[in-house]
């Protein structure tokens, strides 16, 4: 154990090296420092165990000495030594973290004494530490389905006694989560560290500390076991930290061998943050039956995203996106699975929506650069979903009004995005110059003149490559294709398929 004197005067440091035979009894010397200043650069590198100091030194006094080592060197012990007795130095050098105060009229024995001292205190926080890691290690095995070996298992029902693993008894897992202390990773930390202290004082159990989350191991009395002391210790702690908790319960079992089971089905029901409730306790039983809510958004909304990329406001957009995702958590079936591929499906229609406009003014390589939609929403965003999509639609829509210009939309490109908007439905020439308020043939002129193609010619080939699409990407009948494209008449669609591709629909998706 590294042993470092700190004293200005060179007859005390060269005192305290030499009289007392450090090596012999088992701790290295360092070569003592001659300033506080000296000490406190040194420490990185050297990181000394136990710290001997004077109190009254030129510059830095012992006193702030202590509490630098304290902040730097957590587990390190400092011993001030003073000719000063009186009691005020005392007091200060404690609550600066000195483990202990001494005369430089001490004798060597006194001085050794609490030099062995200080290190009987360390080694019993390093055996604690050794304890607690261990301890947590056993936890993490029950709750992850890893089985003990019998040298484990008689660790575990020594280290774990609030469990009694060594009777018959019914555990039940909880999983706890924490907000409100804002959101950095370390405030989110520190508020889950003073969770699992209040929790450890106060569930009969164990409790386990993770960087998201803190597991609690319950014991229950009973089969059907009883959340209700539990339910009133969050709110207790939830009011005493001024915090918000979510916690998730797993079902009773009876052997705690088993506990893996019930964490598994925790962890499910803390999925459902969010979507069930955003705080209070929420059992497994209560969710296990969801099928699953819609997860593909309908035409009709596709079209309302549509219509608010190319007239709505920021505030138009967010009110949508605020009321599409209530309507979906008010479905009893939903899961945080069924709601995340709804999301997605939102994601990809507005995707491909802005893709094909981009596409028709000749700008693809805009979105090449843009994200894509992601196949499901974050773990450490499922709380916020809402958020996230409207982040993302934002996106999407500033990319749309880039490409079609941000000047007002001139009237060629409000009927392009008009008519890749409607290739489903009927779309006459007079339609379309009515959707801009032009005269027919006039718009059939300028329409020509901007995009190089005849509408007639712009709007066929616009539903073959829409068409193209579907068959590559999707498993709908050739008929339900020719449909989303515009065309009741499934051998017309075909014939014009064959003449823009030289493939029939069904020969196009088997090649692909």
């Amino acid at each position: 154990m590294k042993l470092l004197i700190v004293d200005d005067e060179v007859i005390i440091r060269t005192g305290l090296s030499t009289v007392i035979k450090w090596e012999v009894l088992g701790y290295e010397l360092l070569t003592p420092a001659a300033s506080g200043e000296e000490a406190l650069e040194r420490l990185p590198a050297e990181q000394p165990e136990i710290i001997l100091t004077d109190i009254q030194m030129t510059g830095m006094t012992g006193l702030e000495l202590a509490g630098e080592i304290r902040r730097q060197l957590p587990d390190s012990e400092v011993i001030i030594l003073t000719g000063y007795d009186q009691f005020s130095y005392a007091q200060q050098a404690i609550r600066e973290g000195a483990g202990d105060y001494l005369l430089k009229t001490s004798r060597p024995d006194e001085i050794i004494k609490a030099v062995n001292g200080a290190k009987q205190r360390i080694l019993q926080k390093w055996e604690s530490l050794k304890r607690d890691q261990l301890r947590d290690r056993l936890l993490e095995r029950l709750v992850e389905d890893t089985e003990l070996d019998s040298h484990s298992a008689e660790k575990a029902v020594k280290l774990l006694p609030n469990l009694r693993l060594s009777e018959a008894s019914f555990y039940q897992t909880v999983i706890v989560k924490a907000s409100g202390w804002g959101n950095g990773a370390s405030q989110s930390y520190l508020l889950l560290f003073a969770v699992h202290n209040m929790l450890s004082e106060l569930v009969v159990g164990e409790a386990l500390l993770r960087q998201d989350s803190v597991v609690v191991l319950l014991m229950q009395e009973s089969p059907r076991g009883n959340l209700g002391p539990l339910e009133r210790v969050l709110e207790r702690v939830a009011r005493k930290l001024k915090c918000e908790l979510f916690a998730a319960a797993g079902s009773v079992v009876t052997d705690w061998r088993h506990l893996s089971a019930s964490y598994s089905e925790a962890s499910y029901a803390s999925l459902f943050k969010g979507i069930v409730a955003e705080n209070g306790l929420l059992a497994h039983d209560s969710i296990k039956g969801r099928r699953g809510g819609r997860s593909v958004c309908s035409q009709e909304e596709e079209g309302e995203l549509t219509a608010l990329f190319q007239n709505g406001t920021e505030q138009q957009l967010q009110r949508w996106v605020d009321e599409l995702i209530l309507l979906q958590l008010s479905d009893p079936d939903a899961t945080p699975d069924s709601l995340d591929r709804f999301i997605h499906s939102v994601q990809i229609s507005a995707h491909r929506w802005v893709e094909r406009i981009i596409t028709a003014f000749g700008g693809s390589a805009i979105l090449a650069d843009a994200a894509r939609p992601a196949v499901s929403i974050a773990v450490a965003d499922q709380g916020n979903r809402a958020k996230v999509l409207y982040k993302q639609l934002i996106h999407l829509q500033q990319l749309y009004r880039e490409a079609v210009g941000q000047e007002g939309i001139p009237y060629i490109k409000r009927s392009i995005a008009y008519i890749h908007d409607h290739l489903d439905k009927e779309l006459t020439l007079q339609q379309v110059a009515r959707h801009v308020h032009l005269n027919p043939n006039h718009f059939s002129e300028v329409f020509k003149r901007e995009t190089g193609h005849t509408y007639i010619d712009y709007v066929t080939r616009a539903r073959m490559e829409r068409a193209k699409r579907l068959l590559e990407e999707s498993p709908m009948k050739v008929s339900e294709v020719a449909g989303r494209v515009g065309y009741a008449d499934m051998k017309y669609f075909s014939q014009l398929f064959k003449r823009s591709t030289g493939y029939t629909p069904s020969e196009y998706r088997s090649r692909s």
